[in-house]
């Protein structure tokens, strides 16, 4: 008895522990050349974005008319996204005087100096300044804070969009985060796996405006919301009934 005793404490322990490797994130770093390179990485304006464009210069009249004036109704709107440039179905915004832009598939420094090089024929001193007003993902499942994030300078990582969401929580399983990204007007998912150091080249380490980060929860996290039994405590009151079997048939 004392060995069967043995074996179904042993299948306990083991059924209700974690291993080492399915907790450490960026195991085998020893194995990885090189990083991905933060400057290199800047983000492309996609349809629906919406652009902040700021137009100055020393001759503040000349600068007037490339200025977007609020229409009706928005003045007094605290949501600054009504007064930027809406990228519509053709991947253009329509700026003043100059009129049609193309700007999707652009880096900000790309916009930047086309308009600047338009502008320049009507302000010799101009500066242009373009940002994407509507950058944010989505963090939910297995994290501590799930929620929709607002990243100011428009780049973060996927363990950055962790750490925002305070860290994957002790349900959230490490191997399966599951991003959902729109590209070409179609939704993609990839299943990354932040136990390993693959993701530092993955084209999902840098995240995009309007990703969503999904952390499936891990077999405790399922066995707790109760879809599926609990082995251990399947396997303790195993152990009671047969203990009281045998108490009554000795």
């Amino acid at each position: 008895m004392s060995k069967y005793y043995l074996l179904l404490f042993m299948i306990l322990l083991a059924t209700s522990c974690a291993t080492k490797r399915q907790i450490l994130y960026f195991q085998n770093t020893e194995g990885l050349s090189e990083l991905a390179d933060m400057q290199k990485f800047e983000p492309v304006v996609e349809m629906n974005d919406v652009l902040y464009i700021n137009v100055s210069s020393l001759n503040a009249e000349g600068v007037a008319p490339f200025v977007k004036i609020p229409t009706e109704g928005t003045l007094n709107n605290q949501n600054p996204l009504l007064n930027g440039y809406l990228v519509n179905s053709e991947g253009n915004i329509q700026f003043p005087v100059i009129g049609s832009v193309a700007v999707v598939g652009k880096t900000r420094m790309q916009i930047q100096n086309e308009l600047s090089s338009q502008l320049v024929e009507f302000i010799t001193d101009v500066v242009v300044d373009v940002r994407i007003m509507n950058f944010k993902i989505t963090v939910i499942g297995g994290v501590n804070n799930p929620g929709v994030y607002t990243i100011q300078d428009e780049r973060v990582t996927l363990p950055q969009a962790i750490g925002l969401a305070g860290d994957l929580s002790a349900e959230g399983n490490r191997e399966k985060i599951m991003i959902i990204r729109e590209e070409d007007g179609k939704q993609k998912v990839t299943n990354i796996d932040i136990t390993q150091t693959d993701l530092f080249n993955s084209p999902y380490y840098f995240l995009k405006q309007n990703d969503i980060v999904y952390v499936e929860p891990s077999l405790k996290g399922v066995k707790q919301s109760g879809f599926i039994p609990d082995i251990p405590a399947l396997l303790s009151l195993f152990t009671v009934v047969l203990s009281a079997v045998i108490l009554i048939t000795r």
